[in-house]
């Protein structure tokens, strides 16, 4: 059982409400995480600009995004985000064998060289963050990327550290949504 009380969907006003409608339109269903955030308006708020920004991202690709959240989610063994981003990649096309070789090694994702490159630099800052270089982010620049795109693919891999961590210590069941 939760160890805090959440925003029930029939119980939502607000931006919390408009928020619930969206993913059930959008999703099916709520993320738990976003029942986390319920608790504070803002910080939900904030959760679906956030959303917001990353779905019209002009090149960070609703692909590359996806895996990045896997990979970060499996690195930190956090199963709800696990389950809703295989589920993600599997929509995409992915097989499960696909999914296992990226687990073993990112440079074996099935993307465009250049997301590849991203997908591992955020992996490696994620794993060893002081192991980035200037080679690195040279190659990145090679590749296209802006340097404005590596904060923020990093940011979404990063991102998954603050809800794995609400959702473990609220105790809050990572098996469902709501």
């Amino acid at each position: 059982m939760a160890l805090i009380s959440t925003v029930a969907p029939e119980e939502a006003t607000g931006i919390i409400k408009e928020g619930y409608d969206m993913f059930f339109k959008n999703v099916g269903s709520i993320p738990r995480p976003m029942e986390v955030l319920s608790c504070s308006p803002a910080l939900f708020e904030l959760q679906l600009k956030r959303i917001g920004y990353f779905a019209k991202h002009p090149k960070l690709s609703f692909a590359l995004l996806s895996h990045i959240r896997y990979l970060a989610a499996h690195s930190l063994n956090y199963s709800f985000c696990m389950d809703f981003n295989r589920h993600m990649l599997k929509k995409q096309g992915l097989a499960d064998e696909d999914i296992q070789a990226m687990e073993k090694d990112p440079a074996k994702a099935l993307l465009e060289e250049n997301e590849i490159a991203m997908l591992v630099f955020v992996m490696k800052a994620m794993k060893t963050p002081g192991s980035t270089t200037t080679e690195d982010i040279a190659q990145l620049k090679a590749l296209g990327w802006e340097e404005k795109e590596m904060v923020e693919a990093l940011a979404q891999g990063v991102g998954m550290i603050d809800h794995s961590i609400m959702m473990e210590a609220f105790q809050i069941d990572q098996n469902c949504m709501l």
